[in-house]
């Protein structure tokens, strides 16, 4: 059991190194950080499309993560 959840866990933590990847930059480059960086961390602006499904399954596969590592340390 502790060998399928561990597989289950580097699977996991796979997929989600890959959706956090494929996700686009809010910001443009080290100008966008100091100047409008706060902007778009404090606005109202809202992901549509592809941006997300990949927020969506980004977190997803966050909340699976703790789930799979939880039950990992507590197999162990």
């Amino acid at each position: 059991m502790a060998g399928i959840v561990n597989i289950l866990l580097v699977i996991d933590a796979i997929v989600m190194i890959v959706l956090i990847l494929l996700q686009s930059g809010k910001s443009e480059g080290l100008s966008g950080a100091i100047s409008g960086g706060a902007e778009q961390l404090f606005g109202k602006q809202k992901a549509r499309g592809a941006d997300l499904v990949l927020h969506r399954g980004t977190v997803v596969t966050g909340v699976l993560f703790f789930v799979f590592a939880f039950l990992s340390a507590y197999i162990v």
